[in-house]
């Protein structure tokens, strides 16, 4: 278990950088095209990866995918064409520092599709933590505490996240197979599938130089990360695999806070502070 929970972190750290780094990236490059690259450069570096490991003893000990994990597999696809596409446009409508933090709201969605479609046991600390975390993404949502009119940006994450959290709970059908192998797929796969919604939209071919960083940034923060996630969510389930995920949020925010010098107003101070003790909550419940 503490080896799952260390993978699980793991992976939250690595994917800490998507935020900041995609921001940054976003200047020049169109969203739908930044999360099809993102994607293809987890499949194409796991795949070298892959190449690397074919020799080992482990690379023989992992078992494949079957034709039963077919619905899964598609699902998971599905799904990881949206969510990063959602995420690229809900960066370019809020800042980097709170889109971090909105990430938090992948385990709600994950919890509750956890809870409601695959029956898996939440707790009453979880349950609290779940209403701690909605509560506290309701506020970094308001555009104007005025008159309470809501960003259509950190919307776009949040339906980001709650693909994601689907996403997740079809990944953790998976989770016996060999993470290296659903990583390919779903790079590969999802990737392709974003750049041709992003050519079919009119968008354009980024520049030979960004699609180098993007498939290197996708590689460290979707690939590896993904990689350890799946080897943590074999022993945490989804619903605490993504609860420790929530470290993920506050790294990303403070890399927002030294790339973007980036200092949100009082709302956002709230809303962490809930956010902490939801992300608490939940660290309790998988100790006990």
């Amino acid at each position: 278990m503490k080896k799952a929970a260390v993978f699980a972190i793991l992976a939250a750290a690595l994917y800490a950088l998507n935020a900041p780094m995609s921001k940054l990236l976003l200047k020049s490059v169109p969203p739908t095209m930044m999360a099809g690259f993102l994607y293809i450069g987890a499949g194409l570096g796991m795949a070298l990866l892959g190449m690397v490991r074919a020799g080992t003893k482990h690379g023989r000990k992992e078992n494949r995918l079957t034709k039963k994990d077919l619905p899964y597999t598609l699902g998971m696809v599905v799904l990881d064409i949206a969510a990063p596409i959602f995420l690229m446009m809900g960066l370019r409508g809020t800042s980097s520092a709170n889109t971090s933090l909105l990430n938090n709201f992948e385990i709600v969605a994950t919890a509750l599709i956890a809870l409601m479609i695959f029956r898996e046991k939440i707790g009453k600390r979880l349950w609290i933590a779940i209403g701690l975390i909605t509560f506290s993404s309701v506020l970094l949502s308001v555009e104007d505490a005025e008159s309470f009119r809501f960003s259509v940006g950190s919307l776009f994450v949040l339906s980001a996240c709650v693909c994601w959290g689907m996403e997740n709970n079809c990944t953790r059908c998976l989770s016996k197979g060999d993470p290296l192998e659903i990583v390919v797929i779903k790079g590969l796969a999802s990737g392709s599938g974003s750049v041709i919604i992003g050519l079919a939209v009119g968008e354009s071919m980024p520049a030979w130089g960004d699609i180098l960083k993007i498939l290197l940034l996708g590689f460290v923060a979707y690939g590896l990360s993904i990689y350890f996630y799946v080897y943590a969510q074999r022993d945490l389930g989804a619903a605490r695999t993504s609860a420790f995920y929530a470290v993920a949020p506050f790294i990303g925010v403070l890399l927002s806070f030294i790339v973007f010098r980036e200092m949100p107003g009082t709302l956002f101070f709230i809303a962490l502070t809930i956010m902490i003790s939801g992300v608490r909550l939940v660290n309790r419940d998988q100790k006990e």
